[in-house]
This record gives C-alpha cells, structure tokens and sequence, in this order.
C-alpha cells in the first residue's frame, strides 16, 4: 500500500481532533470580562493540546516521507497511535473544566506518555518494514528527546498529586522541547 493513503487518512483524525477540541470551547453567556476569565482553564488546556497535536502532525508528515512504504503493521501502529490522539479532546476538556486537579492532570499526563510510547512503537515498525537500510534508522540515532519525554511525563504524573503547577509546567516543557521539528527526521538525507 503507499504511504500517501496512510498519510492522508491520519490528517483526517488529526484536524476531527483539533476540532473536537475547540468544539470544547464554550462561549460565554454573558457579554463581560469575568465571564471569559472562567474560561481561562479551558482555554489554557485547549491551547497547550493545540500544540501537542501541531507537534504530533507536524512530525507526523516527515515521519511518513521517511518511510519507503508500508505494511498492515505500520497500518496498525498507525492506527495505536491516533487511538491515543483521539483521547486528548477528553483530557483537554476534563483537565480544562476541572481547573487542573489532580487526577485530570495526571490523566492527561497518562493520555501524553501513551501517545509518545504509541509514536515509538509506530516509528519501530517503519523500520522493521523498510529493513536494515531503513532512512528512520539511520536519521534517529541517539534520540535523546524521545528517551527523555517519557520521563518527564512520568514524573508529572505524580507530581500531579502533589504540586500540580509543576507538573502543568513539565508538559509545558516537553510541548516546548518539541516545538521545532525533529530535524533528524526532517530531511534524513
């Protein structure tokens, strides 16, 4: 199968997520300053997955033009991966509504370590499909970003419980570390 079908297909259930997401979104019923202030929860969380899934996207689109093509396991792990995607529009809103209480933030920290592991397990199978000569292999090396996200996710998670502002600041941080493109991944060549 060519990847353009694959690639196309995951950019649907990216902008359905993007616009479930602002869907979210309520608009106040009052006309006054106060009544958009109680929205900034909701606002914040909306703005900090907008960039999760640009990020995700974005990266997306030069994962796929690395692979040579793919295969019903690069299919599957496609398909893992967007599963994990499609959950953001739920801990977007809960974390947002909820004005980022615990167990929200630290089940958006859950739905954002499941996405990254997802990632990882869809960049393996590209490499298992194209073999040893494999573009990704050779553009990934170390991947010092990818080996570090997941820590930092776990470590928010727990602090979720405990000081829930760092933890809003590690996702923050993460989002920030990946808002340039993988340029390993960029142009592998």
């Amino acid at each position: 199968m060519g990847k353009g079908r694959l690639e196309a297909f995951s950019d649907g259930v990216i902008a359905i997520i993007i616009t479930i997401m602002v869907l979210e979104l309520k608009v106040p019923h009052e006309p006054t300053l106060e009544a958009l202030h109680e929205l900034w929860p909701t606002f914040l969380s909306y703005v900090l997955s907008f960039v999760y899934v640009g990020i995700y996207w974005n990266n997306h689109h030069h994962l796929m033009h690395t692979a040579q093509s793919v295969s019903g396991g690069v299919m599957w792990a496609n398909l893992h991966f967007l599963f994990w995607l499609s959950l953001f529009p739920f801990t977007t809103a809960w974390m947002g509504e909820n004005h980022f209480e615990a167990l929200p933030t630290a089940l958006y920290g859950v739905v954002l370590l499941m996405a990254a592991a997802s990632w990882v397990v869809l960049q393996f199978a590209i490499m298992r499909h194209d073999g040893c000569e494999s573009p990704l292999r050779r553009a990934l090396g170390r991947d010092l970003k990818g080996k570090l996200s997941p820590l930092l996710y776990l470590s928010a998670i727990a602090l979720s419980f405990y000081q829930r502002w760092i933890a809003d600041l590690i996702y923050v941080a993460v989002a920030m570390m990946w808002l340039v493109p993988d340029r390993r991944i960029e142009s592998p060549d």
